[in-house]
């Protein structure tokens, strides 16, 4: 019960509040929460800068995401070790928004998409996400992954790319016809950092590998450009405007200023203008970056619930979710949702309450203001050499692997067509469409589970000697619209040629107004053919059915018993 209530409960903070509540909050509390802040930020760093670059906007963009967004959600959502910032999942969405309107609209965007997710909270549907299966969810993450994967190509072997093609086969096709020109120098960086990345976690070190990786590539990057080597960094390719106009490198080590989200642009981008046409233009993004957002962070708090053993509120989830997106743009905060390789992160760090991934939010901060010259030497083939790892880790290949070697065939083939509308068209799309052919898969199997059986010989269930002409059959499984016709149109085959026939409905859970329609073209093509129904032994949710449709057999062609006893017993007599 007590999940129940958490699963439909809407309130600002309930996960601060929960874990308040739970036991005192004293100074042992706060030192765990405070190592888990500080790990999980040194993670975030260098992950919110790759994922920002990976969209298209500098990269101190998602260092203000990680600080606005991964303060505020905590603060006011419903997951308690639930870490937010910029995800690798939002790629395939930002990136095409920024590519058509630039910063400004990725903002204005990010903004409505925070305010559906406030509807979706107050109109309870947080519950919902347990609906879609994990065919559709292994699907689309592995098409988010490939996509990812292959934005990746360009500036890990150093390509000289001016313009991609928005279409992925484009892109493909062109990062093929680059990759004779590539960097050897830029693919050295980018190959030591996935060797640091997938070396690391054997030397069994309770560091995160992301930094150490990061670490070894600006090392190396370093390295190779004072012996004469061109290697991109952040320091050479970004570059910001002062209030003074000067023209710096890398990143501002600056607080995120307030501006209105359509106003904000980045060097050689023009603001937006706000009209309600420009808004109408984002809404179906908006909804993609919502519908996104819902998902990713509620499929986080599942599992963190499986690792804590603690639970979320849905509902609240997806209004912290949504506070969040809305403020965070004001301060040039990209899209956020909770992020669950970082949130795992927290939890295994010992995290206590969300005050741990507040702390997060201010360790970057910090290292904003303080970092921000060291951070310039970065390269940007260890950010995508980086990113490579996360594509794969969100892949869930073996998870994929799994599925495809036992699961039925219908579900295979749900998985595939979510991945490749993912990869070809479009995430929104590819959910819809996954989500729809795994209902209309699901109710043929249901369907076909509903058989009819001839009992007429069996002893079981039939006490007495039937009349010559009549027949029992029982129907097993629910008839809903999707199995009705099949059976009655088999139960009008049986028929032919009878005096009679029971209808047994006691395997029948469910009736629908399909099965009632079909029910009654059954019922008058027996009279028409003068051969007596008998219907016995209806279930409630059926019963209760018939009740609603006004269902009233005339006593003569078409009759009902309680009980399928009742109904031989009655034959017998008459």
């Amino acid at each position: 019960m007590k999940y129940r209530t958490h699963l439909f409960s809407l309130r600002i903070g309930h996960a601060l509040r929960e874990s308040l509540k739970d036991a005192p909050y004293n100074a042992n509390a706060f030192t765990k929460d405070l190592l888990a802040g500080l790990t999980v930020g040194i993670i975030a760093i260098p992950l919110a800068m790759a994922l920002a670059i990976a969209i298209g906007v500098a990269p101190q963009y998602g260092l203000y995401t990680a600080i606005i967004a991964g303060f505020v959600i905590p603060l006011t959502g419903g997951s308690r070790y639930s870490v937010s910032g910029p995800t690798a999942a939002f790629v395939v969405i930002l990136y095409p928004i920024v590519h058509q309107y630039g910063l400004s609209g990725l903002l204005l965007a990010s903004i409505l998409s925070g305010l559906m997710l406030i509807v979706m909270a107050l109109f309870r549907l947080g519950r919902f996400i347990q609906y879609i299966p994990e065919s559709v969810t292994l699907g689309f993450t592995g098409g988010i992954a490939v996509v990812i994967a292959v934005l990746q190509v360009k500036d890990f072997f150093g390509l000289n790319i001016t313009d991609m093609p928005e279409s992925f086969v484009g892109k493909v096709a062109t990062l093929i016809q680059e990759i004779p020109g590539f960097s050897g120098p830029t693919m050295l960086v980018g190959i030591s950092t996935l060797v640091v990345f997938i070396l690391w976690p054997k030397l069994k070190i309770n560091i995160p590998a992301h930094l150490p990786a990061v670490m070894a590539a600006s090392v190396v990057a370093l390295m190779l450009n004072l012996l004469g080597f061109h290697v991109s960094t952040i320091g050479s390719t970004f570059s910001f405007t002062l209030a003074d106009g000067s023209v710096g490198a890398g990143i501002p080590s600056m607080l995120p200023d307030f501006e209105w989200p359509w106003q904000r642009a980045q060097m050689g981008e023009m603001p937006l203008v706000f009209t309600w046409q420009l808004v109408s233009d984002l809404l179906s993004a908006a909804f993609a970056i919502a519908m996104l957002g819902a998902i990713e962070s509620l499929l986080c708090a599942v599992v963190l619930d499986g690792m804590s053993g603690k639970k979320h509120s849905a509902n609240s989830e997806l209004l912290g979710q949504g506070i969040g997106n809305i403020i965070a743009p004001f301060f040039g905060g990209i899209t956020a949702t909770a992020a669950i390789a970082r949130s795992a992160a927290n939890y295994k760090s010992g995290a206590v309450s969300p005050i741990a991934a507040m702390i997060h939010a201010l360790v970057v901060l910090v290292s904003l203001l303080s970092l921000s010259t060291i951070l310039a030497y970065i390269p940007m083939a260890g950010m995508s050499a980086l990113l490579i790892m996360v594509a794969w880790n969100m892949s869930e290949a073996p998870k994929i692997i799994h599925l495809v070697k036992k699961a039925p065939a219908s579900e295979v083939l749900v998985l595939m067509v979510c991945l490749l509308l993912t990869i070809f068209f479009d995430m929104v799309i590819a959910i819809s469409a996954g989500i729809i052919l795994a209902s209309l898969l699901f109710m043929k199997q249901v369907a076909d589970m509903t058989k009819v059986q001839d009992i007429s010989e069996q002893k079981k269930h039939i006490h007495v000697e039937l009349p010559p002409r009549w027949k029992v059959f029982k129907i097993n499984g629910p008839l809903f619209f999707a199995a009705a016709d099949g059976v009655f149109g088999e139960l009008v085959h049986l028929s032919a040629d009878q005096d009679g026939v029971v209808l047994y409905f006691d395997g029948v859970s469910i009736l629908d107004s399909g099965g009632v329609s079909a029910l009654y073209k059954y019922i008058a093509k027996c009279k028409h053919d003068n051969t007596r129904v008998l219907l016995a032994d209806f279930q409630f949710q059926p019963l209760k059915t018939l009740a609603k449709a006004g269902f009233k057999p005339d006593g003569v062609h078409c009759v009902t018993y309680s009980t399928l006893t009742d109904a031989l017993d009655d034959i017998v007599k008459s």
